[in-house]
């Protein structure tokens, strides 16, 4: 999982319809949100004329890193593209800028008319959000809040088997947030759907960005406090209390699942 502060090297920026000065940071994505990699899988630092080469639907400035422009462009598939879960092992730093770049490449493409009226969206001169200049609808890029959970009791990981994982691993509780209901209790409410046991003590973590396709993951520690484990058998296939031995380590440390099993084995260690 990265800790680096995004706004260490990037800076916010936005124009649509943008001509590279010099030389820009160039996250182009095709269709199947997969971005281009030089053939030493870095990013590219390209200028306007070789941008030109490519067959893009939108070049949208969105900042600079290093100083230097940073654009998102979106063009049909092609040769040459890496998934987000590439791009993480080949670089974090990339990759968590390639996680903005993504969320803001789906908003820009999803947005060009207002869902409400069907005008054409502008983009506003003061937020990166897209208006509709007949209905004044605003339209920013979707975020969708979600929150997943570590539950200890007496030294044992509660673990679940979701059936819509390819893999047979057990992972966490994690749900998304209802209208509504405030980040705890769609802690709560996510346990004791998937589950049906009764929690106490939960603590907040800490957050990340997940751009699959558009979260934000808040993690949560808590401890177990009633009730027996009764799954759904549709969503959840079985859920049971690891010990830390017992716990398979996840291939990637990519997310914040990770992290918090990670945290879980160092504090129940010996």
């Amino acid at each position: 999982m990265i800790e680096k502060n995004i706004y260490e090297n990037y800076s916010i920026g936005f124009a649509e319809d943008y001509k590279v000065k010099t030389e820009a940071y160039c996250f182009i994505f095709n269709n199947n949100r997969e971005l281009f990699l030089t053939d030493d899988n870095k990013i590219p630092l390209f200028n306007q004329n070789k941008l030109n080469e490519f067959d893009l639907e939108f070049i949208l400035f969105i900042g600079t890193l290093f100083d230097k422009e940073v654009i998102v462009a979106n063009t049909n598939n092609g040769k040459d593209f890496h998934t987000l879960f590439d791009l993480y092992e080949i670089s974090h730093d990339d990759y968590q800028i390639a996680s903005k770049a993504v969320l803001i490449r789906d908003w820009y493409k999803t947005h060009k008319f207002c869902g409400s009226c069907g005008t054409k969206t502008i983009l506003d001169e003061k937020d990166m959000m897209l208006l509709c200049p007949n209905c004044g609808q605003m339209h920013y890029p979707r975020i969708s809040p979600a929150i997943i959970v570590a539950i200890s009791n007496d030294g044992s990981l509660l673990m679940a088997k979701h059936s819509y994982h390819k893999t047979s691993n057990y992972s966490l509780i994690a749900g998304f947030v209802e209208p509504g209901e405030s980040i705890e209790e769609a802690v709560h409410r996510e346990v004791s759907e998937e589950v049906g046991i009764k929690i106490k003590n939960l603590h907040y973590q800490r957050s990340q960005s997940w751009p699959f396709p558009n979260s934000l993951m808040f993690g949560f520690t808590a401890d177990y406090d009633n009730g027996e484990i009764e799954v759904d058998g549709e969503e959840i296939i079985n859920a049971k209390w690891f010990k830390p031995e017992e716990i398979e380590i996840p291939s990637s440390d990519i997310s914040i699942s990770s992290w918090l099993i990670q945290n879980f084995i160092e504090t129940n260690d010996g």
